[in-house]
């Protein structure tokens, strides 16, 4: 007997079921052991060791609001400079410009102690431009800027590669100035993106330990970081308490990239 049109549909849609349910599967295995096990295993070690009281210690708020200070002002600049830059690399043209575009992901590709032991040796006590920032809240976030360079930057660039220069021109033609056209027209369709970087940008400062371990100083209540704190307490043998160091930065961080996640969605549904 023959089989039906019906049939004949039927058995492909069934195969790419069964096709999807395979690599959700694979993806949630692969996920569940390189992320949410390890997460769990922290989470679960600090819990059974009762060591919260690590949290609340003069030293370790310090060096929290120093993380949180530095990370949102970095991610504040990083909103504005990445977004600048990146509408110089596509809609302007000048000599070097490749080579600029490459410089981007330089961070990405250096190792981090790298960038420390480089920032040290440009902005040291033997600083070759007469600028000696080394041990200070300034080399922090000397330090976060350059990690973070190229997230808001990454962001941004294929928005505006994509969008339509047409809506620009009708504003313009209608009397809208540069600023208004840009704050009305151009903005509203980078926001998303610009949030998605500037959410990178802050977890990727407030967890950051390589560029800043040799800049700062890591002197308790003034140039200590979380991270290097953290660091310390292992050194102390103290791993329950820095573990739970570890578990406040991990929901400041996965708070952060939920909010402004949830905020991208709601400013994308809006324009919609």
């Amino acid at each position: 007997m023959a089989a039906s049109p019906q049939a004949a549909v039927a058995l492909p849609r069934a195969r790419l079921s069964g096709g999807a349910g395979l690599a959700v599967g694979v993806s949630t295995a692969y996920l569940s052991v390189v992320v949410l096990l390890p997460l769990a295993a922290l989470v679960w070690a600090t819990h059974a060791h009762g060591s919260w009281q690590a949290v609340t210690s003069k030293q370790s708020i310090a060096a929290l609001k120093l993380t949180l200070l530095a990370s949102f002002a970095v991610a504040v600049v990083q909103a504005i400079a990445g977004t600048a830059v990146a509408w110089t690399l596509v809609r302007d043209s000048f000599p070097g410009q490749g080579a600029v575009n490459a410089v981007i992901d330089f961070p990405f590709a250096l190792p981090t102690i790298v960038t420390s032991v480089t920032l040290l040796a440009l902005y040291g006590p033997r600083s070759p431009v007469g600028i000696d920032a080394a041990f200070t809240r300034w080399a922090i976030v000397l330090a976060l800027l350059f990690v973070t360079l190229p997230f808001v930057v990454r962001t941004v660039q294929p928005v505006l590669i994509e969008l339509d220069q047409e809506m620009e021109e009708a504003a313009a033609s209608l009397g809208a100035s540069s600023l208004t056209t840009f704050r009305r027209v151009v903005l509203p369709n980078l926001l998303p993106a610009v949030l998605s970087g500037v959410a990178l940008a802050f977890a990727r400062a407030v967890g950051e330990f390589g560029s800043v371990v040799l800049v700062s100083g890591n002197l308790p209540f003034k140039t200590e970081v979380a991270s290097v704190y953290i660091f310390g307490r292992i050194e102390s043998g103290d791993a329950a308490g820095a573990a739970a160091v570890s578990v406040v930065l991990l929901a400041i961080s996965f708070a952060v990239l939920l909010g402004i996640g949830a905020f991208r969605r709601r400013v994308t549904r809006h324009d919609v």
